[in-house]
């Protein structure tokens, strides 16, 4: 038969048939590029584990990468203090400190206190007294020695009061004439008691000596022996 009279195909089966012919174009000139590629390597010399040479003729050298600086850890610097030693201030020992030596302070007796008197007023009254006890009668001493001092404001105290010098006098007597500075005189209380000395106190060797002052007694005579008549008052010797 004519070509003429061959069966024409249809329009899908021409575009099935285009399709797979460019398929398999497709797929020749790949595998033409790749053992094109290979023969091309062959040729150089390249396998597929072998790295291209690259010519370095006229190619600036390069140097060698600079090494890499680890850096030494530097012990840090602390700045360390010796200790100082401190040498120990030696103080200087200081020796005990002495008191001075105190003097005994001499007690001055109290008017009250019958050590003060003189030693045969003193001796005769404690017998008296031991006396006055027994018999339920108390005696206390008011004033016995007196300072000088005290004597004489004693004095003053009384010209003030009584407005002369004389008129003081037949109570207090200067110093230099009394017999409390001398220790030879007491004033005692209470009344029972220089009732009791009064009526008794001869039998000691201590009488009561003024009119004025009824708390007024002085060894005067002898112990058993009656006392003297009293005075009306002191009298100063100046007088």
């Amino acid at each position: 038969m004519s070509e003429d009279h061959l069966p024409r195909r249809s329009g899908a089966a021409r575009t099935r048939l285009l399709s797979v012919i460019g398929v398999v174009g497709v797929g020749a000139v790949a595998g033409s590029l790749m053992l094109w590629h290979q023969q091309v390597g062959d040729a150089l010399g390249l396998g597929p584990d072998k790295v291209p040479v690259v010519s370095t003729v006229g190619a600036p050298a390069l140097s060698e990468p600079p090494a890499t600086v680890v850096p030494t850890p530097t012990a840090s610097r602390r700045t360390t203090k010796t200790p100082t030693k401190t040498t120990p201030t030696q103080q200087p020992t200081q020796k005990p400190t002495q008191r001075p030596t105190e003097k005994p302070t001499v007690q001055v007796p109290r008017e009250e206190n019958i050590d003060a008197l003189s030693p045969k007023l003193r001796s005769r009254l404690k017998k008296a007294f031991a006396a006055a006890r027994a018999a339920g009668v108390t005696i206390r001493i008011n004033s016995g020695k007196r300072s000088a001092a005290k004597q004489q404001r004693l004095l003053n105290e009384a010209i003030k009061k009584y407005g002369s010098y004389k008129a003081a006098t037949r109570w207090v007597l200067p110093p230099k004439y009394s017999a409390h500075v001398q220790g030879k005189a007491v004033d005692i209380a209470p009344a029972a008691a220089m009732a009791w000395l009064d009526k008794n106190g001869w039998r000691y060797g201590i009488c009561r000596r003024y009119d004025n002052e009824p708390w007024h007694f002085e060894a005067i005579t002898s112990p058993g022996t009656k006392c003297p008549p009293r005075e009306p008052h002191a009298v100063a010797a100046a007088d």
